[in-house]
């Protein structure tokens, strides 16, 4: 468990947003779940080394007597697939036919910590329920590869299998029904066990080495150099569950072709996924330089019916937050304003008992959409020395920008904003034309508030000249309003 401070929360918020953003633009629809759920929904869905992982609530008021097995009737929730499957069996008839929905929440697993693997992160899921269409695999693909661009990442891939096209492989390896469940599981650690971890765990199995060898070299990981003539040799050679397999694998890339998952879409056979409910095309998101992946996902269309007694079809992938967090990081992927800065510009408080004037003026720059961080102490006499102290606390928090109304300032109707990041200095010279509000009988030296005209002109500062400061040096008609327009030179400092 972690606690997060404010560069890690902006650095997850940003990586949420371009997921939630992405996920509304294909339609999906946000849904969340209670971080508890009753142990009989989680328990049975995830395979016998999943059902282990699972964190388990004590029940209150325990009998010493009761059997461990009757100790715990609830658990932290394992993913947001099963808990989704609940939902929709039990609002089935409140939700649309084509039900799309995504979900970010944390999850909870009882595992060994890692780089990259905790007991306690979030997961970024999108889902579509009632549709065996591979289209839906598809669109799900495109949304993951355009996330996966908004965040910058271009050396993805986007790794695709089939579970009817691996129980085939099993199939005609000899191998019983019932083994392939725990039989996948093992092919699936072959990233963190290795070739030779395998092996023993099949042979743990029962199985002899010439079928851990056949299997091995079946499902390499390692694209078949022809993809359509080794799809084409394996229909010939598999049952019909591994002729399905290959056909939609074969409308999957066909389709992909289409949308921004086209380039990144690769044949994995050696991805298995190691949870037991999939049952058609499954998926991950891989880069270059991490091992495991990014996020994954597949089809499983017999998962709801374990709750609702129908078979309901769904298909979903899940992105994993705090893996994309890992790698972004090191690869200092995220924009400068997300790392290291908690505002736009920082209004210094210059004379003593003027707060409300310094209030009124980023109150405005924030109505403007700006981020905008009040100095909270005023100096004690007006005249005072201030500027120093307020420019190091801007510079020690990062901020690029600092605005000052200063004695100057209020008498001319002027703002300094200055650049902090720039020591360097020289001369620019531009007009703006910036509009003036009916203002009557308000005097800038008498105002409690210092009035609107000059946000339009902070605002076009801070956003057209980003990378420099200036001092505005506006000329007004006269004290006293009525409409009129600033005509504004600048001089460039930084």
């Amino acid at each position: 468990m972690r606690d997060f401070l404010p560069e890690d929360v902006r650095r997850r918020q940003f990586v949420i947003g371009v997921i939630a953003d992405v996920y509304q633009k294909y339609g999906f629809e946000p849904l969340e779940t209670p971080s508890v759920e009753n142990l009989e929904t989680l328990q049975g869905k995830y395979g016998e080394e999943g059902d282990r992982l699972i964190f388990k609530i004590l029940k209150r008021d325990l009998d010493p007597a009761q059997l461990p097995s009757a100790l715990a009737d609830m658990g932290l929730r394992y993913d947001l697939t099963v808990p989704l499957s609940r939902v929709v069996a039990e609002y089935r008839s409140k939700l649309p036919k084509f039900f799309k929905r995504y979900q970010i929440q944390p999850v909870w697993r009882a595992d060994r910590p890692q780089k990259g693997r905790f007991r306690e992160f979030y997961q970024c899921d999108v889902d579509a329920i009632g549709s065996t269409s591979m289209t839906v695999e598809v669109e799900l693909l495109s949304a993951a590869a355009d996330v996966m661009q908004r965040l910058g990442f271009n050396d993805f891939q986007l790794v695709v299998n089939h579970r009817k096209l691996l129980n085939a492989v099993l199939a005609h390896a000899g191998i019983a029904p019932e083994l392939h469940g725990p039989v996948l599981v093992i092919m699936d650690k072959a990233d963190k066990i290795g070739v030779d971890g395998v092996r023993k765990e099949l042979a743990e199995k029962g199985l002899a080495a010439s079928v851990a060898d056949t299997l091995l070299e079946q499902l390499s990981g390692n694209p078949p150099a022809d993809l359509e003539a080794w799809m084409a040799e394996q229909s010939a050679v598999l049952n019909d569950d591994g002729k399905a397999g290959i056909a939609d694998l074969k409308q999957i890339f066909a389709l992909c072709r289409a949308t921004s998952a086209g380039g990144h879409v690769t044949l994995d056979r050696s991805l298995a996924r190691g949870l037991s409910y999939y049952t058609g095309p499954i998926f991950e998101i891989r880069v270059a330089d991490l091992a495991g992946s990014l996020g994954g996902g597949g089809r499983y269309d017999e998962l709801i019916g374990m709750f609702s007694g129908e078979k309901i079809p769904a298909s979903g992938i899940s992105l994993g937050l705090e893996r994309i967090l890992v790698v972004m990081g090191e690869r200092k992927m995220f924009p400068e304003s997300v790392v290291s800065t908690p505002a736009d510009v920082m209004v210094v408080q210059w004379f003593a008992n003027r707060t409300d004037l310094y209030l009124a003026f980023a109150t405005e720059l924030r109505k403007a959409g700006l981020r905008v961080e009040l100095y909270p102490d005023s100096p004690t006499d007006d005249g005072k020395k201030v500027g120093d102290r307020q420019f190091k606390y801007a510079a020690a928090r990062s901020i690029p920008f600092v605005a000052v109304i200063g004695a100057d300032e209020l008498a001319n109707g002027t703002v300094t904003v200055k650049n902090m990041r720039r020591a360097s200095k020289s001369r620019f010279r531009a007009t703006r034309q910036a509009p003036i509000s009916r203002h009557r009988n308000r005097k800038w030296q008498n105002s409690s508030a210092l009035s609107l005209e000059l946000i339009p002109l902070v605002r076009c500062v801070l956003r057209t000249w980003g990378s420099r400061s200036f001092f505005l040096a506006g000329s007004i008609a006269s004290a006293t309003w009525d409409r009129c327009c600033f005509s504004t030179s600048a001089i460039v400092t930084g």
